[in-house]
């Protein structure tokens, strides 16, 4: 259906390692690929959501010692936490015969409970892999394609609803499952509706700098509570809080982390958004055209990038600066209009972070300069020149 750009690295990945996780939320297409490397390899494929198949790793040793040789996958793998003291003992057994290929693909819903056990029990054996929604990439790069890929979302049954009515009920009952039945299982105590207006507020504030206070205020929670749900909702990989460039470099800088729902249809889901007619007459339009971009060039940088924003005081402000992993600083300043001239406080902050490079994005399809070092270029273009450094 498409062609995922993290196929490569996850095939090469499977080459060198034991054992590799793939995380991502729920439905963004991990089973699918998972399903096609299996296909490909004669893999051996374990939903841990159905009973029989539980039910084959009753005893676990004697199962997984019959798949020698094979690549085994087991899906929604936190639902046996149990099984990874199991993979360890295998994954030890056959390196002491000298066999350190691929064997055990891991899909998960990037639980805390995941991460916890397999960091445990696998430290030194596994090595993760995220799994975002599709890009702008991904879908073609086209204009059309683009502004249907920001309505809608990259959720794969999203984005290829037969309409966008269509498209925001599949988002909408993605928000109920999370609300009403992931989250009381990693241990949520509050009720579905609080849980909504926190998830809520967050997309009105998409894009702003993180006020616990304000936040709680609103919900009517405590602040303590209020940063646990937000970890929470950061460690499922639905909302990003994008750490400040904090260097010190004599000036005042903002500190506070700046919050993102991380999937642009999901946060139209949640603020009633059903168009792109609507969206563009929407106070959060710009914001969620921002995260939108912010999303696809991290999902587009090469492994082991850092990612950041820059701002100070003076009002000085970077929307996302990628740290290559040369240490090149490429910054990146995001418009929605069409006048993609930067303000004078980017070409000020690209200064104080000495940027390499430095870029406008912005809706259109040409790519010129705008003095002082400076280009104009359209997301895929601004992406595939991330993806090659």
């Amino acid at each position: 259906m498409f062609d995922r750009r993290i196929r490569p690295l996850l095939t090469g990945l499977l080459a060198n390692h034991s054992a590799v996780a793939l995380l991502g939320p729920r439905q963004v297409g991990k089973t699918t690929l998972a399903l096609e490397l299996a296909d490909e390899r004669g893999a051996t494929y374990l939903d841990l959501e159905r009973e029989g198949d539980r039910a084959k790793l009753g005893d676990a040793d004697a199962y997984l010692a019959s798949t020698a040789g094979r690549l085994v996958v087991l899906d929604e793998v936190q639902n046996a936490p149990e099984l990874f003291s199991t993979l360890r003992g295998v994954i030890d057994d056959r390196r002491r015969q000298g066999k350190n290929d691929a064997q055990f693909l891991i899909l998960g819903s990037a639980s805390p409970a995941l991460l916890r056990q397999s960091s445990e029990s696998l430290a030194g054996r596994i090595i993760y892999l995220d799994l975002a929604p599709l890009d702008a990439l991904e879908v073609g790069g086209e204009p059309t394609g683009t502004t249907s890929l920001w309505t809608r979302g990259g959720f794969p049954l999203s984005f290829l609803a037969a309409d966008d009515a269509n498209s925001l009920l599949w988002r909408q009952g993605f928000l109920r499952t999370y609300l009403e039945r992931d989250l009381p299982q990693l241990g949520s105590r509050l009720p579905t509706e609080v849980l909504r207006r926190l998830w809520t507020m967050l997309a009105h504030l998409q894009g702003s700098p993180l006020n616990t206070a304000k936040l709680a205020a609103n919900v009517g929670l405590d602040g303590r509570t209020v940063n646990r749900y937000l970890s929470l909702l950061v460690d499922l990989l639905l909302v990003r809080s994008l750490a400040p460039w904090t260097a010190n470099i004599g000036k005042r800088l903002t500190r506070s982390p700046k919050l993102y729902v991380r999937d642009s249809g999901l946060l139209h889901a949640l603020l009633g958004i059903a168009d792109t007619e609507t969206l563009l007459g929407h106070p959060v339009v710009g914001a969620s055209w921002e995260g939108f971009v912010i999303e696809n060039l991290i999902a587009a940088a090469p492994l082991f990038s850092q990612f950041h924003f820059f701002r100070t005081s003076a009002g000085a402000e970077i929307d996302l600066l990628i740290t290559l992993p040369d240490h090149r600083r490429w910054a990146f300043e995001i418009k929605r209009g069409a006048n993609p001239r930067p303000s004078r406080g980017f070409y000020q902050a690209c200064d104080d972070v000495q940027a390499d490079a430095r870029f406008v994005v912005y809706p259109g399809e040409e790519r010129f300069p705008l003095g002082s070092g400076t280009e104009a270029l359209a997301l895929a273009a601004a992406m595939t020149l991330v993806s090659t450094g």
